[in-house]
């Protein structure tokens, strides 16, 4: 499996990791399905900060990260996301997505990354403690999909210097 940079021709294979996520799961609250083209403007602004895991010469995996929130207080904390295509699952991508995103993370000046996770989804709770993260929040039914009020658990981990 190879780990790289996204380009903006690989948005069509990141759509369709994304959109199945949004349609079939709750590891994502949102609705809204994104297009191709508003994830090749995402893969353009972001540059380095938008990695994919490839096999096959096929994009199975994605991980990428923005501004936690705004105003100059935040400039160093980043919140990030990675998905995987379900047959990617278990064979090391995830990590090496996150280990790649950390490295940029790190020369791009960030000091905290932060996960919002699903409580409906323990493995990514389990993949992320296993990669240093700590959790340290729970926010109670502040998600809403399929009829049914979801909870967010908070994790973060300190880059520090590297």
């Amino acid at each position: 499996m190879i780990i790289r940079p996204a380009r903006t021709r690989d948005a069509v294979e990141i759509a369709g990791i994304f959109n199945r996520v949004v349609r079939d799961t709750l590891v994502t609250f949102t609705t809204q399905e994104r297009s191709p083209a508003s994830i090749a403007e995402d893969i353009a602004a972001r540059g380095p900060a938008f990695q994919v895991a490839e096999w096959q010469n096929r994009v199975v995996g994605f991980a990428t990260y923005g501004q936690f929130r705004t105003g100059p207080g935040y400039d160093a904390t980043r919140e990030h996301t990675i998905m995987l295509d379900p047959q990617a699952q278990g064979q090391g991508g995830g990590r090496r997505l996150m280990e790649a995103l950390e490295q940029v993370a790190r020369a791009d000046g960030a000091h905290v990354l932060v996960a919002g996770i699903s409580a409906e989804n323990p493995a990514a709770v389990s993949f992320h403690s296993a990669l240093g993260f700590t959790q340290v929040g729970r926010m109670p039914e502040v998600g809403y999909k399929w009829g049914r009020w979801l909870d967010l658990v908070l994790m973060q981990k300190i880059l520090g210097p590297e």
